[in-house]
């Protein structure tokens, strides 16, 4: 009888394996396949010309320098509102909040908004940026939007990070006579840095990929302006410029080059995760 279960046990087990291999292999195979295609297909329609021109109708010229901008501007702008936002509240609800249902209902309302589409998101921003508060279609009403989309994000990620910190070094702080905010500040924030800023890294990849919450407040323009002005103005970002130059002009080769550019940026963004994680994980060990 035991040399039946055991038999069987072992089985088991191998099938396991067998599948979680089979599984392992067709996700990095799907993966494989899909940046190959990307990169295969737009790199070579990349040229310096297409990067640092704008659009011309009149001679029929493709550029998406105004695109680029529009990216980086919406990415700057939100993240300089969502960071503040959402760190201040991770600490404030694990160092200072004392109503334990009130955290936990934060909690489930931020992992619940995680969760709802960005379509609806852009529909939200659309109506209430866009129209209530008279901003029209741009490019702040869109960071603006993606903050809000973001902000659960990186509440979370900030508020486990926190936790990551031992109590003891608290305690050992608030012993030698340290206020709240001086622990805060020297003890707890060095100590959880790195997930607070991989949090933050990932956010920028959101951002980066993002289109369908963008279609709704941001606009579709290509026009070249600075900061200031962009903010105030519509403007396509790379994944919204993507969206145009596939579906509404069928011009697949710029549409190939701009999806190259995103996928490098994502793996860039994740690749400064990682080594950004690495780094203070050496410098804590040390």
């Amino acid at each position: 009888m035991k040399n039946g279960l055991s038999t069987s046990r072992k089985a088991y087990g191998i099938a396991m394996r067998i599948l979680m291999c089979l599984g392992a292999t067709i996700t990095l195979a799907l993966t494989a396949f899909l940046i190959a295609y990307v990169l295969k297909n737009g790199l070579p329609s990349i040229t310096w010309k297409l990067l640092s021109t704008k659009p011309s109708y009149l001679s029929d010229s493709i550029g998406i320098l105004p695109d680029i901008l529009n990216t980086l501007y919406i990415v700057v702008a939100a993240l300089l509102i969502v960071l503040p936002l959402g760190v201040g509240a991770a600490i404030y609800l694990n160092e200072y909040a004392t109503n334990k249902k009130l955290v936990s209902a934060i909690e489930y309302a931020a992992e619940t908004l995680t969760g709802i589409p960005s379509i609806i998101y852009g529909l939200v921003g659309m109506l209430f940026f866009c129209q209530f508060l008279n901003m029209q279609t741009s490019l702040i009403a869109g960071a603006l939007t993606l903050a809000i989309m973001n902000l659960p994000t990186v509440l979370r990620t900030t508020q486990e990070s926190l936790k990551t910190v031992p109590q003891n070094y608290r305690e050992g702080a608030f012993g030698l006579g340290a206020g709240k905010w001086h622990v805060v500040r020297t003890v707890v924030l060095p100590g959880c840095v790195d997930g607070i800023l991989t949090g933050c890294i990932l956010s920028v990849g959101r951002i980066l990929g993002e289109s369908a919450a963008l279609l709704f407040t941001a606009g579709f323009a290509h026009e070249l302006n600075n900061f200031i002005h962009g903010l105030d103005s519509a403007g396509a970002t790379l994944t919204v410029a993507l969206y145009v130059y596939a579906k509404e002009q069928g011009d697949f080769d710029v549409a190939f080059a701009i999806a190259a550019i995103l996928m490098l940026l994502a793996l860039l963004v994740n690749l400064a995760a990682a080594l950004v994680s690495r780094h203070f994980r050496r410098e804590r060990e040390r």
